[in-house]
């Protein structure tokens, strides 16, 4: 009987080890479904393009067309001043004494040795240097005035010729140089011009 009994046991025994087998499965997630940190690490990104991030450097500045010294001076062919026409008083003629002419046009109001050292009142807030002639007009004419500089680019002079003065006689101007450095300037009439080379520098860039 004790053999009986035992082996009904030992079967129902198996039978529910293999019922407790034969259950469903644990599921497992999709592998989309896996969280990133146990997936694995991402993909490395290129490295960015080091053209793409670093600066390009700046060019480096070269000098301006201002730059000048009082021994450039030598190589600008300026006009040197002298008196004024004999038949006019010098309070009629602003700078007769330090002009020149032609017989029918003079300027006057040129500096010595044809350089003109300005200081900083001449100034003006764009960084020209503007100077005042006086002009004489032996023949009746509208005066105009233009200008360049011959030994380096620069903008054009700028003049400004006041109303007022009549056709003849004397006529007040003003005269802005863009830059340092060697300029002609010429007046005009219907009837005659006149052209003068002056040498321009600032006095802080010219010593003694």
């Amino acid at each position: 009987m004790q053999g009986r009994t035992f082996i009904p046991l030992c079967v129902a025994l198996l039978v529910t080890l293999a019922a407790a087998g034969c259950g469903p499965l644990p599921s497992v997630p999709p592998v989309s479904a896996v969280p990133s940190e146990v997936a694995g690490p991402p993909s490395p990104t290129a490295d960015p393009s080091p053209s793409a991030t670093a600066a390009s450097p700046s060019p480096a500045p070269t000098p301006g067309p201002w730059d000048v010294t009082l021994a450039d001076a030598a190589d600008c062919p300026v006009t040197l001043p002298g008196e004024g026409p004999a038949d006019v008083a010098p309070e009629r003629f602003f700078g007769s004494g330090s002009s020149y002419g032609n017989g029918e046009l003079w300027v006057g109001g040129l500096w010595p040795g044809g350089i003109i050292a300005a200081g900083p009142r001449f100034l003006e807030p764009d960084g020209s240097i503007g100077m005042k002639f006086g002009w004489w007009r032996a023949t009746a004419g509208q005066l105009q005035i233009d200008g360049r500089r011959l030994d380096a680019p620069a903008g054009a002079l700028r003049a400004s010729v006041p109303e007022g003065y009549g056709t003849s006689g004397f006529q007040a101007s003003g005269v802005s140089f863009r830059t340092e450095g060697c300029w002609q300037v010429t007046g005009r009439t219907e009837t005659t011009s006149l052209t003068f080379v002056t040498f321009v520098i600032l006095a802080e860039h010219s010593p003694g």
